[in-house]
């Protein structure tokens, strides 16, 4: 299974929006490379739910529970979307800041392509992050 990083402000969908409503449609996504990664997902991989804005921080886990298919209300006709399920919380925020400090996951598109919604995550990076410590 592939391991993914969704964004989203937290003002228009928040974790505490997504943990209400348990499975959602990840959609608004208009960049093309971000496209080109959600046409890539898979039933059952994993993401980090992350909140950009003010906090930029990694919250919670969610699980894509559907095959990509078409967002009906995008301008763009080949604009896609994907379900998502709400896994868990993380135990405490793994902030951007605790993320670039990190010589190991300097590599991320989170960070070299950082205006990406969508971005992949390697297991092994998956993995660090779910272990940093708190700040």
């Amino acid at each position: 299974m592939q391991k993914w990083l969704l964004k989203t402000e937290p003002s228009c969908w928040s974790w505490d929006d997504q943990m209400k409503h348990n499975v959602t449609h990840w959609d608004d996504v208009r960049n093309f490379q971000a496209q080109k990664f959600m046409r890539s997902m898979l039933i059952g991989d994993e993401a980090f739910f992350y909140h950009t804005g003010k906090e930029k921080c990694i919250v919670g886990i969610v699980r894509i529970v559907s095959s990509p298919y078409p967002d009906k209300e995008a301008k763009n006709e080949n604009q896609i979307m994907v379900d998502i399920q709400t896994q868990r919380t993380l135990p405490h925020p793994v902030t951007l800041a605790t993320i670039k400090s990190h010589p190991q996951l300097q590599h991320l598109a989170l960070i070299k392509q950082s205006r990406l919604s969508v971005v992949p995550i390697d297991d092994q990076s998956w993995n660090l992050i779910l272990n940093l410590p708190a700040l």
